[in-house]
Parts: structure tokens; C-alpha cells; sequence
């Protein structure tokens, strides 16, 4: 029955308080597929109701029967009853999709955990790039995809990313600027007017003679938004097949750095530090992936061009 205290509420947010396991996406979705019933009528999710009122509910469970679990290797780094947090590697896709329709993230996940075929996406919350490493956080249950929802949505998971990209950073900073569909573009994102609200804050690690070592925060979670944000102020990520534009080599480059560098086919881009309240309410706990081979060698290249004499570099 509902409680006095939602008395006027409309029935999905009445739903949400009443059935916290559920996202509010689906408890619509349930609505409108005649799943819920109030003193045995369908109503709309707008609808009001009153204290008192009985609701059925009929949960449906989600599967995609198209993802087949498939025994690939997984960097697991945490792992209980209530998530899992692993460390993709560059060039893992993360859901199958036309043209990967299997060899994922996900394929290899079902195949280590079954009950995530129960869950909308199979558990996972927050996606990365093909080629974008780093840590990505998957839920288990229905209880726990709830609450690490709402924690993204109210900007509570602390996702920080680190990446090389080309130009001297200045100093640090922040872009807040709307990211949306390129409007010719279609398969590219751009700062765009009609785009949805994204906030990245930056910070400079190391600075090179080209090039600039940068740490990443997320406010928001919006498609490529890293890599659009960066190309906006001029720093795009080094090795951007996408937003990257051609390659640039530093003036007199070692013959070692130029191989590195045109040798990277990646957006130089990992997901270094992940934290959350943990949905069992255990408090907040933070996960940290070093970076992998690539980009460690990407760095150390940058490093050593650096530090290299100014005689030296030109005579190579």
C-alpha cells in the first residue's frame, strides 16, 4: 500500500520510493507495459496517487539472450557480492554491438558472473572507449545497479582519468561546455549549443618539450566527452584518430620518440582512480590502475626526448 507520506505523488516517483531495488527507468518502463496495477487499474507513470492505494507490481527480468558468455581474460581488481571493478585494457569493446557482436567486455563478463544477464547492460553502469583503458565499475545486483545509478546522476563516483595530450599545458583548469551530436558529423560528438550540460577538470602532471602528461575529473559522463573537451581548448589526446587531428611530432624528435609516437593508434587515455560508496553501505572505497604498457612507454619516450641535450637531439 502507499504510505501517507507519498499521498499526491505521481505513481513512478511513488514506485522509486516504494521500491528502491529498481531504477526509475524501469519502474517506468513497467508502467507503460501494464506491469504495475493501483486498486486493479493501469495507470499512467504521471498519474497521482493516494495513501492507501494497493499496488501490484509484476517485475519483468531483462536479458539480452543475444550476449553469450564467452571464457575471455578479465583484469578483476575488486570483486563481491555486490560488484565487480576491472581494468579493460585498450582495444577491449564493451558491449556488443554491429561489428563486435561478441569477443567484449561483456561476453567475458557473463561468463564469470551468469546473474548478469538479469541486469540492463549487464550490470554495467558507465562505459569506456574501445580503445580507452582503465577501470570501469559492473553490478551485480538490482540493489546495487540502483544505487551506483544514482550516485553517477548526483556526480557522487569519483572517476579520474589520466592522459598525454599535445601541446604545453599552461596550468590547469576546468571546461564546461555542452557536448552533443556533431551536427554534420554524425558519428563524432562536438561542443555544441543544443548539447547536453559536461564539466571536466584538469590538472597538469608533467610537462614535455610537445606534450603534456594531464590528470582528468568527471563531473559528468557525456559520449567522448574527454576527448571533445580536450580538442575544444587545443590539447587534443595524442594518437585521437577522431579528434586528435595529424600527427605532431616535437621540433629535432629523437628517432625514438618519432617511432613511439607514430606508433600510437590510440587515444592516449586511461581511467586511473575509481571511487564510490559501496551500494552495501561499507562506505566509500577507491580502486587505482597503473598505466598500461603503451602509454608507460608512450610517457618514458616523452621523458627521456625531454631530458635529452639540445646537440644530441638534432644530431640522431
Amino acid at each position: 500500500m502507499v504510505p501517507p507520506e507519498l499521498a499526491g505523488r505521481r505513481l513512478d516517483q511513488a514506485l522509486a520510493a516504494m521500491f528502491g531495488d529498481y531504477s526509475r527507468a524501469r519502474l517506468q518502463a513497467w508502467i507503460r507495459a501494464g506491469r504495475v496495477q493501483v486498486n486493479d487499474r493501469t495507470l499512467r507513470a504521471r498519474d497521482r496517487v493516494q495513501g492507501g492505494d494497493r499496488i501490484r507490481l509484476e517485475p519483468e527480468a531483462e536479458r539480452e539472450t543475444r550476449w553469450l558468455p564467452q571464457a575471455l581474460p578479465l583484469d578483476i581488481v575488486h570483486e563481491d557480492e555486490d560488484l565487480i571493478v576491472v581494468n579493460k585494457p585498450p582495444g577491449l569493446v564493451v558491449h556488443p554491438a554491429a561489428g563486435n557482436p561478441d569477443g567484449t567486455l561483456v561476453n567475458a563478463l557473463l561468463h564469470h558472473a551468469p546473474e548478469l544477464e538479469r541486469l540492463p547492460r549487464a550490470g554495467i553502469i558507465h562505459r569506456l572507449d574501445k580503445d580507452t583503458s582503465g577501470l570501469l565499475v559492473v553490478a551485480r545486483t538490482p540493489r546495487a545497479h540502483t544505487a551506483l545509478v544514482r550516485q553517477l546522476q548526483a556526480r557522487e563516483v569519483l572517476r579520474e582519468y589520466r592522459a598525454v595530450v599535445c601541446g604545453v599545458m599552461p596550468a590547469g583548469g576546468t571546461v564546461e561546455a555542452p557536448v552533443g551530436r556533431h551536427p554534420v558529423h554524425r558519428t563524432r560528438m562536438a561542443v555544441t549549443g543544443g548539447g547536453r550540460g559536461a564539466v571536466t577538470h584538469y590538472r597538469v602532471l608533467e610537462r614535455f618539450r610537445a606534450h603534456t602528461l594531464v590528470s582528468l575529473r568527471l563531473e559528468t559522463g557525456r559520449t567522448h566527452q574527454i576527448r571533445v573537451h580536450l580538442a575544444h581548448i587545443r590539447y587534443p589526446v595524442t594518437g585521437d584518430p577522431v579528434y586528435g587531428g595529424r600527427l605532431r611530432l616535437p621540433p629535432q624528435a629523437t628517432p625514438e620518440l618519432a617511432a613511439v609516437l607514430r606508433g600510437f593508434r590510440r587515444q592516449a587515455l586511461h581511467a586511473a582512480r575509481l571511487g564510490l560508496a559501496h551500494p552495501a553501505g561499507s562506505g566509500f572505497l577507491e580502486w587505482s590502475a597503473p598505466l598500461p604498457e603503451d602509454m608507460a612507454a608512450l610517457v618514458a619516450a616523452l621523458r627521456a626526448d625531454a631530458g635529452a641535450p639540445a646537440g644530441d637531439a638534432a644530431a640522431r
